[in-house]
């Protein structure tokens, strides 16, 4: 009974297929991350059960900073930079993600219980580390394909940081795009689960939507914290020449 779900692999397959027909080269990064999406979460529910029995803020904020270190290892998998490129996604995460959570303990949103500070301190980080490698990957992007012009107004006395200004501004957005889509379409399209749970649970309408709003709000913050700091790392690196963007 408990492996029933396991029927819905045949999603996955279908992409795998898909994947392998059209030649879009992912069949394995689909195969790999499906089969450890289930081990990790299989680890989860196990782990979550010590974990809730944590009392110690200290101990707390060791599970955290693991999650951190994790995100930042998964962000340079996906968007390698050279050098100092796990310096920059570490700090922007870690940065971020301490910010909004600091701020969410300090007006009383959440406690330092474990059964609400590690569900969404994990909601924050996976939502900065998400945030952070479409920034990461747009900017390459926009720099790759904007190199010339760059290079001419350097060329015509303008300094790096503002020769990349729009380059910039336009990861930014682009980062944000999918924090600002979810806002447009929450309670439209985007049918909350923890409002649905809440509301199973017998929780009243209001107070549902109220702890699903601070979700939502704090995704955004996470978003925007996240595109700040990952800026501000990552230019001030790249204009000492410490950094630079890798080419594969």
């Amino acid at each position: 009974m408990e492996f029933k779900f396991l029927a819905s692999y045949v999603l996955v397959l279908f992409a795998l297929v898909y994947s392998y027909k059209e030649k879009l080269g992912i069949e394995k990064t689909l195969l790999i991350s499906s089969i450890r999406a289930f081990i990790q979460l299989l680890i989860l529910g196990y782990i979550l059960v010590f974990i809730f029995k944590l009392k110690s803020i200290w101990e707390l904020s060791l599970v955290l900073l693991f999650m951190v270190i994790f995100a930042t290892y998964t962000a340079e998998k996906r968007v390698s930079l050279e050098f100092r490129g796990y310096t920059v996604a570490f700090l922007s995460i870690l940065v971020a993600s301490s910010t909004v959570i600091a701020s969410l303990m300090s007006i009383g949103i959440i406690t330092t219980k474990p059964n609400e500070i590690i569900p969404i301190g994990g909601m924050v980080i996976g939502n900065s580390l998400n945030v952070y490698t479409l920034f990461v990957d747009r900017l390459k992007n926009e720099i790759t394909s904007s190199i010339e012009l760059i290079e001419n107004k350097i060329a015509l006395g303008s300094t790096l940081e503002k020769s990349i200004h729009e380059q910039i501004k336009s990861s930014i957005k682009a980062a944000l795009i999918p924090v600002v889509n979810t806002l447009q379409t929450v309670g439209l399209i985007h049918i909350p689960g923890v409002t649905v749970g809440m509301l199973l649970a017998g929780a009243k309408p209001l107070e549902a939507v109220s702890y699903q709003l601070v979700i939502m709000y704090m995704m955004v913050a996470v978003a925007l914290f996240t595109g700040i700091t990952t800026r501000f790392f990552l230019l001030n690196l790249f204009l000492k020449g410490k950094i630079r963007f890798a080419t594969s």
